[in-house]
């Protein structure tokens, strides 16, 4: 991938030292706003190339629409739930975040919590400040042996699951994801939640804040566990139906529970912060010195390797972008785009396209489908589009516009190479390319093979014509009265029926006009 141009980021909250001073090391300008106002910051992003947030900046679509040049967003901490990912990858900014920076954190504090819950530490600890000594009152229970229940088994809730393994409970857990096998590996056995809820003495969640998330636990759910099962939320406010929690803890069907998060934060509802069985805290998941040092660096050096053009790491709108890294990808995804012009160029007056074929051959773009797919897109779509198309939008774009896009790979071949077919008003129009020692070359253009490669480089005029020992003069002397010079012609194999031709142009010709009566179809274009 080529490198991204980042001269200037804005840090809009309180993120740790170290990310400012790795950033301005490698030449970035860095600017420090904290407590700005929605409007502020709308007023302010213009001029930045980057922005880099906690969880207290709301990047909302309306902040993402008055970017001017902005190019990434980097959350420096786990989660992106303040950040509108979907108007961020419309616009085409990469939206990054450090998804390891605080996992020894929040597992430290959910086995806080969990150990606080087992022995009503914190009531006990308050108790003693008003000056009573109640031992009967905070009967706790032990932990060995009972059975805890993970929601979400990605790096903290497995950090989560070894930690609570040394105290001797049973770890179960619950992931769409996480492949059973792997989980089995370090001691947790997955099941469905319909087969989990009824077996926890404890229960955990570890899931991002999705539709598919919010109100995991509910009332039918808490009807589901054991009398008395104990609760932890140190993910995201929401994943635990509060209502429901509040309804449950007044029952008695949930003993007690643990909350770092909640739906709104400050809760202005007290029911459950005041609820005797309820410990809570005011979001200090990632508020350690070593998680905050951690995100910070995290956040920079990401952004500074994306940057430097050395890899991709944390973005969670633009996996594709992650393989653009590798030798020789940059000349791949400039191919891509010139197959995408030179279709585009040839169609402008029969659009709008309504499929995309794209289809990679060779070994050596194997795992490189997707960010050719990407790339062939930019190329059709730029000038098409009212957004500025680029890897990380151009399939939400295509999909926005009604376009279906579909892709293949095709192994076996020792030369790479990648061939995009559209469908314009029920015609269909094709091209294939390749890099050949470095160079972009079009090997075919609408079933037309060319007997040398074309250079795809440069003012480019495409013609489609019969094939005539009067072509080429005539079409040399059409470009002569316009003062065009022809600076190459490549011709087709075939020799019969309509063909296409390449010509390559000291110049761009003012009007295509003047081609017709030589030719069935022309189109121009500069790479």
């Amino acid at each position: 991938m080529a490198p991204v141009s980042i001269k200037r980021i804005l840090i809009s909250e309180s993120v740790d030292p170290c990310c400012k001073k790795i950033l301005q090391e490698n030449g970035i300008q860095v600017t420090e706003k904290q407590n700005m106002s929605k409007d502020d910051l709308i007023a302010e992003i213009k001029d930045y190339d980057g922005l880099v947030v906690r969880s207290a900046t709301k990047v909302t679509a309306d902040v993402i629409n008055a970017t001017g040049n902005l190019q990434i967003i980097g959350r420096a901490g786990t989660g992106v739930d303040n950040v509108d990912v979907d108007a961020a990858t419309k616009k085409g900014i990469i939206v990054m975040n450090t998804p390891s920076g605080n996992t020894i954190s929040a597992a430290e504090l959910t086995c806080t919590l969990l150990m606080s819950l087992s022995r009503h530490v914190p009531q006990a600890a308050m108790s003693m400040k008003a000056g009573n000594w109640d031992r009967k009152k905070f009967m706790g229970a032990e932990m060995y042996g009972k059975i805890l229940g993970i929601v979400g088994l990605g790096r903290i809730g497995k950090e989560v699951a070894t930690r609570m393994q040394s105290f001797g409970m049973k770890t179960i857990g619950y992931d769409p994801i996480t492949p059973p096998e792997v989980t089995a590996t370090w001691g947790v056995e997955q099941m469905s939640l319909e087969q989990l809820w009824p077996q926890c003495d404890y229960i955990t969640v570890h899931t991002p804040l999705m539709p598919s998330t919010a109100g995991l636990l509910n009332d039918t759910s808490f009807a589901k566990c054991k009398k008395g099962v104990k609760v932890v939320n140190c993910a995201r406010g929401g994943i635990i139906d509060e209502d429901a929690l509040l309804r449950a803890l007044e029952s008695g069907q949930c003993g007690g529970a643990g909350l770092d998060v909640f739906v709104e934060e400050p809760p202005k509802n007290r029911a459950l912060v005041n609820h005797p069985n309820v410990i809570s805290c005011p979001h200090l998941g990632a508020s350690t010195k070593e998680a905050q040092a951690r995100c910070g660096q995290d956040i920079a050096l990401q952004i500074v390797d994306m940057v430097m053009g050395k890899g991709l790491v944390g973005a969670v709108n633009a996996q594709v972008l992650a393989s653009t890294f590798s030798p020789g990808s940059h000349q791949w995804i400039k191919l891509g785009e010139a197959i995408g012009v030179v279709l585009r160029s040839c169609t402008t007056s029969k659009q709008p396209f309504s499929q995309v074929q794209i289809t990679t051959q060779g070994d050596c773009l194997k795992g490189s489908s997707g960010y050719m797919t990407s790339a062939v897109m930019v190329g059709l779509l730029t000038d098409v589009s009212k957004s500025c198309p680029n890897l990380v939008n151009s399939l939400s774009l295509a999909k926005e516009s009604g376009i279906m896009v579909t892709r293949n790979h095709s192994e076996g071949l020792t030369q790479g190479a990648c061939e995009v077919e559209i469908s314009v008003n029920g015609s269909s129009y094709r091209a294939t390319g390749s890099v050949q020692g470095g160079a972009l070359v079009l090997l075919e253009l609408n079933r037309s093979v060319f007997r040398q490669p074309v250079s795809l480089t440069g003012n480019l005029l495409f013609l489609k014509a019969a094939a005539s020992p009067q072509l080429l003069p005539s079409v040399t002397g059409l470009l002569a009265t316009a003062g065009v010079e022809m600076e190459s012609f490549s011709a087709p194999a075939a020799r019969n029926g309509d063909q296409w031709y390449c010509v390559g142009l000291s110049s761009l010709l003012g009007d295509l006009g003047a081609l017709k009566p030589l030719v069935k179809e022309a189109a121009q274009l500069s790479v």
